[in-house]
């Protein structure tokens, strides 16, 4: 006859697995299940996200406002009195109409071009913006901002 131990230790150890396996089986089940939920919430806020990146830009868009970069597109941006000038100069618009579209005043683009001021981060995000615009798009543009101001 065998050994009568060995018999209890091997009864004991597989009701002791199917005792674990039953008590673990819905854990399991529910682990499954929320890792599912989260990857579909996921997905959601990235559609989400995209979605109002678009309507933010259709936004400025509408409003004749200037996109404005991320900060990480505005690394490697740098500032010069030059540029501005030769900017302003290439769209043969006066200072003050040029700060119209920046959102600025005629004398802060005056003191950006004398090299006085530096302009912020917003406002160097708007003038790499309007750097990419061309000049039918710029009198576009502030016929838009002058439109808008008008009182009704």
């Amino acid at each position: 006859m065998p050994n009568i131990a060995a018999v209890l230790k091997d009864e004991i150890r597989r009701l002791a697995k199917r005792e674990i396996k039953a008590a673990t089986s819905t854990t399991k089940q529910a682990v499954v299940q929320y890792r599912h939920d989260i990857a579909k919430l996921k997905q959601l806020v990235q559609g989400q996200q995209k979605e109002i990146s678009f309507l933010k830009t259709q936004e400025q868009k509408r409003l004749g406002q200037p996109q404005t970069k991320d900060e990480g597109e505005l690394e490697g941006v740098r500032h010069s009195a030059r540029s501005v000038r030769a900017q302003r100069n290439r769209l043969k618009l006066s200072a003050a109409d040029f700060g119209k579209l920046v959102g600025v005043s005629g004398l802060t683009v005056y003191n950006w071009e004398h090299d006085r001021v530096r302009p912020g981060k917003d406002n160097l995000a708007a003038l790499v913006a309007v750097r990419e615009m061309g000049r039918r798009e710029v009198m576009a543009k502030l016929e838009l901002l002058k439109a808008s101001r008008k009182p009704s």
